[in-house]
């Protein structure tokens, strides 16, 4: 884990260092690769703990104050350990969600309805060239096509993706 520690009004103790490395190893055990961003401050008589953590795309935080900075670090330590828990348990019943027993059940009742308009997706048409079409498809890795107004036409024209997954299909009107 990258550990990158900040003291704002305060001189960050090796003593300090080491506990906040120490109790950032219970949070490093649920990832391979992970930072964390630590911003330890005083205000009047209250110690202020800010953590960040990023891993796997995912963002976590906390922040908590206490008399004693220690406390502030642990209950930090806690609130993001929750946080990691809920993230990986709602991960995980997502997955059995999508076993293939559910899948098969879902297109028994997909079978059944046919010939109906079933989902409306409403977004925006941006003028654009169709390179840089295929650039903001490529930012969307899970969209397979992008609608846009050819600035060379002025048409309404579609760039989709190829079965193949490196290339791209134009579709374009008639005259």
């Amino acid at each position: 884990m990258k550990i990158k520690i900040t003291g704002k009004e305060l001189k960050i103790t090796e003593a300090i260092n080491d506990y906040v490395e120490r109790k950032l190893d219970r949070i490093d055990k649920y990832f391979e690769e992970s930072e964390a961003e630590v911003t330890l401050r005083t205000e009047k008589n209250e110690q202020i703990a800010e953590m960040y953590v990023t891993a796997n795309g995912e963002k976590y935080r906390a922040v908590t104050e206490d008399k004693d900075m220690y406390a502030s670090i642990d209950k930090d330590i806690d609130i993001l350990e929750g946080q990691i828990r809920k993230a990986k348990t709602k991960r995980e019943k997502m997955m059995k969600d999508g076993s293939l027993k559910t899948i098969e059940t879902i297109t028994d009742q997909v079978a059944e309805i046919s010939g109906e308009i079933i989902k409306t997706s409403y977004y925006e048409i941006k003028p654009m060239l169709p390179e840089d079409a295929v650039l903001k498809l490529k930012e969307k890795p899970t969209h397979n096509f992008l609608v846009f107004i050819n600035v060379e036409t002025g048409k309404v024209n579609a760039i989709h993706k190829l079965k193949d997954g490196k290339n791209y299909g134009l579709v374009e009107p008639e005259a």
